[in-house]
């Protein structure tokens, strides 16, 4: 295997990721010699995971649970001797950290985080809102930040800024820039954080000590991903842990990273001992979604805050090819087999609820559509089906054409057949073999050169054969191509890319076999449930070139790749914008490793898909400019009126150029 962290292109900073902990440490209540020790030993393991970036709990130095010992000089003295014992551990182990003291400032007293770095005190930030209720009494011994009277603090001679106006902000990696707010916060009407980020902060981080109660974990949860969301941003959040005081209530230790509303990672609740989680932050992805969203943007910038410069160090240095955070081969489908068929219940509901509603505006209670046998035309037949059934339109409205020409074998035609049955529509068998010779000899083409010509000529007489019945029967076609087929070209111009309504059109490849298989088991049932099983088996081919003895000469995988790196390519070109060399990086993570994934793909391989998938993609724009309508699924779509415009003739010369310096820093001959 070819390895990725040969080059500078799949550094940190140039992929954009960043590995981070959030920690729940041993604690003793007050014992702040031993709190620090457990602290540094926790950052030497986060260290050791490869983590530039760790968060720990609320007043973690001392304990959140101390009290009226808060009052005690000598515990505030301690905790501050003790962050300099922290300071001088970050510098050794090379890495960011944020911890939570108490500290004593102009005859008050502050709950703060402190953001050390590489031997340096960067900030600190005061608590901004202080619970006082039920089981908290903090206003007995803190101040809120709004009292503070100072801009700085002097520790060990240094000035430091202090405040909760701070920003902190990576030179090394300017996608990153920390924002702090603290436990009680993040539960306020307005909390800090999104004041943070709407000034630039792309991570967050909440030192907490949030004690546990019945169903409190779930919204604890719940609003770590909210918040994350709203601010498009990660969002770190530890809290204290069960070795808390336990004398009215008991504190979990729950610690979490979550990353514009998705749970990277989270920890363990009731565990005594150090817990962490560890996770890769992509902050491309952040500040790309940033740009996309106009809410964020028209969000404007609030009162201007300080800016604390620093560095996380080592993003130069190989990221690694084992990422830290969830990466499917199938960024559409989703593994988990419930979670899958909620995804599918929910697209095929969008899909024949456009249908319906198209139904519904013309007033049409006929349709016409081509089925062939195969997965894509099973689906849209599928939908039509329910779409009928939606709006008490009986299924015998829906003209179900199966049209045999040179390729279709008895396989599909059989299924083509027995579907249409099985479901109850009108079916009607239209050969086009002698129509397309016909055709052949009026142009002048040779039916013996299959070509483009010889294979298009068909996919044109199959739409004219389905528009000019829809126009006996006063209906109008349902179009069955997919997503994966319109980013790729892989359609006939006025042939199978053309309908009235396109059911299809944002559904990847790779989850038209799953909701097929979904509707054998949910929707439908007996004869129709067996043959969908059938159809989800079988190879995906146009069946338009000759078949010889009976058997297929074409499959599309075998002509343009696989579809499950095409659609891999298609969510991170279009969804997050991703550079080559990111996709390629992600794609090598998800299928060149040597794990029991279903699908295992070389670089070479991917390398090889990649560039074709860079050129139909920019080659075939015009296709998609002239697309008829069809209804949005998921966060993927190709609608020229709704969610991408690109002109058809812009170039992919950047790209290509991008795949040529990775194949000659990969020592890859040709693509």
């Amino acid at each position: 295997m070819i390895n990725v962290t040969m080059t500078k292109g799949f550094s940190a900073a140039a992929l954009g990721l960043l590995r981070v902990a959030v920690i729940s440490p041993d604690l003793r209540v007050a014992d702040v010699d031993f709190n620090v020790q457990t602290t540094i030993d926790a950052l030497q393991q986060a260290r050791d995971a490869g983590a530039r970036l760790a968060l720990f709990p609320e007043l973690g130095l001392t304990g959140y649970s101390c009290g009226d010992l808060f009052r005690q000089a000598y515990l505030l003295e301690a905790a501050l001797q003790g962050l300099g014992r922290l300071i001088a551990a970050t510098e050794r182990l090379e890495i960011t950290a944020v911890v939570g003291l108490p500290l004593a400032l102009d005859g008050r007293l502050f709950n703060c985080a402190a953001v050390i770095s590489h031997g340096r005190l960067l900030g600190l930030v005061p608590k901004t809102y202080l619970p006082n209720y039920s089981e908290f009494y903090e206003q007995r011994w803190f101040s809120p930040a709004h009292v503070a009277t100072a801009e700085q603090v002097v520790i060990a001679g240094q000035a430091v800024p202090f405040g909760t106006s701070l920003l902190f902000a990576a030179e090394d990696m300017p996608d990153c820039v920390l924002g702090v707010e603290i436990c009680e916060d993040l539960w306020a009407a307005e909390p800090p954080s999104g004041r943070l980020a709407r000034a630039g902060a792309t991570i967050i981080l909440n030192p907490s000590a949030s004690p546990e109660q019945l169903g409190k974990a779930d919204y604890r949860r719940a609003l770590v991903q909210q918040q994350s969301a709203r601010c498009i941003a990660a969002y770190l959040y530890a809290g204290a842990g069960p070795a808390e005081s336990t004398t009215d209530v008991v504190y979990g230790g729950h610690a979490l990273i979550c990353e514009n509303g998705t749970m990277l990672a989270e920890t363990e609740r009731f565990h005594f001992g150090t817990q962490m989680a560890i996770a890769d932050l992509d902050l491309q992805r952040l500040q790309h979604d940033r740009r996309l969203n106009t809410s964020y943007a028209a969000g404007g910038g609030p009162d201007a805050l300080r800016t604390v410069p620093f560095a996380l160090g080592g993003m130069d240095a190989p990221f690694g090819d084992v990422l830290r955070r969830p990466l499917s081969q199938t960024p559409f489908v989703p593994a988990n087999r419930a979670e899958r068929a909620k995804h599918c219940r929910e697209v095929f509901a969008i899909q024949s609820t456009g249908l319906a509603r198209r139904l519904m505006h013309t007033g049409a209670q006929r349709v016409t559509i081509g089925v062939s046998g195969g997965l894509d035309s099973t689906l849209a037949l599928l939908v039509a089906a329910r779409a009928f059934d939606k709006l008490g339109y009986p299924r015998t409205g829906i003209v179900g054409i199966t049209m045999p020409g040179f390729g279709t074998t008895a396989r599909t035609l059989g299924q083509a057949r027995a579907l249409m049955q099985a479901l109850g529509v009108t079916a009607r068998e239209i050969p086009i073999h002698a129509a397309v010779s016909q055709h052949f000899q009026d142009i002048g083409h040779d039916p013996d050169q299959h070509d483009v010509t010889f294979e298009n000529a068909q996919a044109r007489e199959r739409t004219q054969i389905l528009m000019d019945v829809a126009n006996q029967v006063g209906g109008f076609v349902v179009g069955t191509g997919d997503l994966s087929e319109l980013a790729l070209g892989w359609a006939t111009f006025n042939g199978d890319h053309m309908s009235m309504y396109h059911v299809n059109a944002g559904v990847p490849k790779t989850l038209v076999r799953y909701l097929v298989e979904w509707c054998a088991d949910e929707e439908f049932s007996g004869e129709t449930a067996r043959l969908l099983r059938a159809i989800s088996a079988g190879p995906i081919t146009p069946e338009l070139l000759p078949l010889q003895n009976g058997r297929l000469q074409q499959r599309t995988e075998e002509a343009i790749g696989p579809y499950v790196l095409h659609d891999f390519f298609l969510y991170y070109h279009v969804r997050y914008g991703h550079a080559p060399h990111k996709v390629f990086y992600l794609a090598h993570c998800a299928f060149a490793g040597a794990d029991s994934r279903p699908h295992r793909f070389d670089d070479a391989t991917i390398l090889k898909w990649l560039d074709v998938f860079y050129r139909r993609f920019f080659a075939q724009q015009f296709k998609r400019n002239a697309m008829p309508d069809g209804p949005k699924v998921g966060s993927v779509a190709l609608s020229p009126r709704g969610d991408w415009r690109m002109p058809s003739d812009a170039s992919p010369a950047l790209w290509l150029a991008a795949l040529e310096e990775i194949k000659q820093a990969l020592a890859v001959v040709g693509g």
